[in-house]
């Protein structure tokens, strides 16, 4: 298998340290709101690894984080706790906040048929190992201490800025000294954050632990290097996150790494693109973001926004708008329809080997999927059995997660919608237009749309489109 090596900027055999098996550190969600369907579409990308590389054979071990603590709303070292921005817009603690976006997130996964990582593991639950690792790099050198925190001294690692291919000198010339005037260099970052004072503008933290440094909380970035080597050892095979997290949340880790154990931690680094909305990155504070709930409640089966995320390839991204998860909707149920029509032959068929080499070619290829979406195509268009079509399908469905082996489910509508439609259709063919109208109107308000075929009308629930 290749995976495109972010370290190297280019694609790779994948090579894992143990052979057969693979070690998968994926940043996971910050729970301080609710997960949008751009957050979303990362972990459907990360699914579609883990998919791929069971259905090639290997075993995998997936580690995701909670992010729990520490996030500040600048992504480094400035601003507030996104977790205690969170409990104050909502008026409950911020541990009320983290579990409840947290199953937010949980129940995301759920819907999208994202198979959930062998361990989950929360920053808060960790503290004892993010202090002891902080501890580490201090006894290597590369701490420092000022008015509010320690903080790793990225001077004292040469390869600081490779990764994400930063000028470190530009970033001096441009840094504003009123963002924090007591740091060595503009690019050092907080490894412990100390508590306010109580009598301090901000008030007392509601999150905050004894450590040697005095009372606080962590960074952002050591909670990822300290559990992931926690989970899976100081060096592992892949490490998954947003094409965000390049420049400073894992160009800090790599720093991390190197200051506590002399080598970065992960072999492969591996980031999704972005979702965009009319051209721009969808994110949280532009406002016109959906989460899945909210697609759902449009009358969209989440697993019709999968279908639509995994027609891309996760390095390109993808534009979303409402039309495009229409047509993604109706090419979803088109495939749907073709795999129960197979279904209803029961005839037995066999997994049609020369489809499934170039599906394993296309995946294999850095999750090439929208060449595996050719090959899904050719073989439904194909002049193969419908059993052995069904039996491929079914196969190829360990990677893609549409559940196609489910039942179509036929649109339950109210008595009460079936029979406006047919006093509308009366009202048609007596040429009374406007009390027609007036009934198109009338099933809308109750959530369906009404469209007038050559053989009468269908009716379908209303998407919001």
């Amino acid at each position: 298998m290749k995976v495109f090596n972010t370290l190297t900027r280019k694609k790779e055999d994948l090579r894992p340290i143990k052979d057969g098996k693979v070690g998968i550190y994926s940043c996971g969600p910050t729970v301080y709101s609710s997960p949008h369907i751009g957050n979303m579409y990362a972990y459907i990308s990360w699914d579609i690894l883990v998919r791929v590389l069971r259905y090639l054979g290997f075993e995998v071990n997936q580690v995701m984080n909670i992010t729990d603590v520490g996030h500040l709303t600048s992504d480094a070292d400035s601003g507030e706790d996104k977790m205690e921005k969170g409990s104050k817009r909502e008026g409950i603690s911020v541990w009320e906040i983290a579990r409840k976006y947290e199953m937010e997130f949980m129940q995301s996964l759920e819907m999208l048929n994202i198979v959930k990582p062998t361990i989950f593991c929360r920053a808060t639950d960790h503290i004892k190992e993010q202090i002891e690792l902080v501890k580490k790099l201090e006894e290597n050198g590369f701490t420092y201490r000022i008015s509010d925190g320690i903080y790793y001294d990225t001077s004292k690692f040469a390869g600081y800025g490779d990764f994400a291919g930063l000028d470190l000198e530009k970033i001096r010339e441009g840094a504003r000294v009123e963002e924090n005037a007591e740091k060595r260099n503009p690019s050092d970052f907080a490894l412990w954050k100390f508590s306010p004072s109580t009598d301090s503008e901000q008030g007392r933290r509601q999150m905050e632990w004894e450590s040697p440094w005095g009372v606080g909380f962590p960074g952002w970035h050591i909670e990822c290097t300290a559990m992931s080597v926690k989970y899976l050892g100081e060096t592992f095979d892949i490490h998954t996150g947003g094409e965000d997290h390049i420049a400073v949340h894992h160009t800090n880790e790599i720093a991390q790494g190197y200051g506590a154990f002399g080598h970065q931690t992960a072999n492969y680094w591996m980031h999704n693109a972005f979702i965009t909305l009319g051209g721009g990155k969808m994110s949280k504070s532009d406002g016109e973001v959906y989460t899945i709930k909210q697609i759902q409640e449009m009358g969209f089966d989440p697993i019709i926004y999968r279908y639509m995320a995994i027609n891309c390839h996760y390095r390109k991204g993808m534009v979303f708008g409402l039309e495009g998860l229409k047509t993604a909707k109706s090419s979803y149920e088109k495939l749907l329809s073709a795999v129960s029509k197979w279904r209803e032959e029961n005839v037995a068929g066999k997994i049609d080997e020369d489809c499934r080499k170039l599906f394993v070619e296309s995946v294999s290829n850095d999750l090439a999927m929208p060449e595996a979406w050719a090959v899904v195509w050719k073989l439904v268009k194909s002049d193969l059995s419908d059993g052995d079509k069904l039996a491929t399908i079914l196969d190829f469905d360990k990677v893609l997660g549409l559940r196609l082996d489910q039942e179509i489910k036929e649109e339950e509508i109210p008595d009460k919608v079936l029979e406006m439609a047919e006093e509308r259709q009366k009202c048609k063919e007596l040429k009374n237009w406007p009390e027609a109208d007036s009934l198109r109107g009338k099933i809308k308000e109750e959530g369906f749309l009404i469209e007038d075929t050559k053989d009468g009308y269908n009716i379908r629930r209303n998407s919001g489109l």
